[in-house]
């Protein structure tokens, strides 16, 4: 059954076992009062040095003794003393908290850590748009850059994989273009057909893509009948697949600071889901994408 909201996720997820997050790097303002604010949802590590830790707790009026704390040992990383949290079976995924993007997935990447599983790493962020009837996922806008027909496949299946996770059976997936027709000038419309070939064929399963198609015609059912477009899916994907980074970087923004969209994002491609909100992630963000998380690991 389709999430209509992310208020929807949160009352789903309020009826089953509480997922645990590993915090990396824990003093982090919005990511601790996130963990805060999600306590009736998720259980929370937090990862790094105690003594901050302890101080942001204080100043977000919180008692630091009601809070499991790992101090990571001196001179190891604080993501591969996290990710030993998920290999002892104490955690279920992982959050960036005060420290660099590149910083954390450097460790992540790590041989120490062994959370890769040989997949491509992609950035899944979900939308929760005014005027759209249910949650949609746009991707990927914030890992991989101008991938080629192998990569688009892989970013397809672990958007599709994240859909699974949520109890979905089949999501479909609109693979955008600036137009609908395919043109060899136009090299992401030929690899949009061969995504669509690959779903028809079973070489990627449980999901129906759709291209190439353009946004309007992917979103609007009345334009398809104008332009005499046939598709069983217009107006009502789940998964907007878009050629390259700018294009999903530059559309997810545009739902947020100008359609008043919010959204919320995690990393699948790895052994666990990794929530990576950027430093001008709002708390209500990386609440909605602690949810996210909770929703794939439960």
């Amino acid at each position: 059954m389709a999430l209509k909201s992310f208020d929807e996720l949160i009352t789903r997820l309020k009826g089953k076992r509480k997922c645990t997050v590993a915090l990396v790097e824990a003093h982090d303002e919005h990511a601790l009062e996130a963990v805060i604010q999600a306590k009736d949802i998720v259980s929370s590590i937090l990862v790094g040095t105690r003594e901050k830790i302890e101080a942001e707790l204080l100043a977000q009026g919180q008692n630091p003794k009601e809070y499991e704390i790992i101090e990571v040992p001196e001179g190891m990383n604080p993501v591969v003393c996290a990710a030993g949290l998920i290999h002892e079976g104490r955690a279920d995924f992982l959050m960036k908290g005060k420290m660099m993007t590149g910083d954390l997935l450097k460790g992540v990447l790590s041989p120490e850590a062994n959370l890769r599983t040989g997949a491509l790493m992609s950035h899944v962020m979900m939308v929760e748009l005014p005027g759209y009837h249910k949650l949609m996922c746009l991707t990927d806008g914030g890992m991989c850059t101008y991938p080629n027909l192998e990569q688009k496949k892989h970013i397809v299946e672990n958007a599709v994989r994240f859909f699974h996770g949520l109890g979905y059976e089949r999501p479909n997936v609109a693979a955008l273009c600036a137009v609908e027709t395919v043109n060899p000038k136009m090299p992401e419309t030929v690899d949009a057909a061969a995504l669509k070939e690959m779903s028809l064929s079973g070489e990627l399963p449980s999901c129906y893509v759709e291209g190439p198609i353009s946004y309007d015609l992917a979103m609007v059912p009345e334009l398809s009948k104008v332009k005499g477009y046939s598709s069983p899916c217009v107006g009502d994907f789940d998964i907007l697949f878009v050629p390259e980074i700018v294009v999903g970087n530059v559309l997810g923004k545009c739902f947020v600071y100008t359609c008043g969209g919010r959204l919320a994002g995690v990393i699948q491609g790895c052994k666990v889901p990794i929530v990576l909100p950027s430093r001008g992630s709002s708390a209500e963000e990386k609440y909605f994408s602690l949810a996210l998380g909770a929703g794939v690991c439960g």
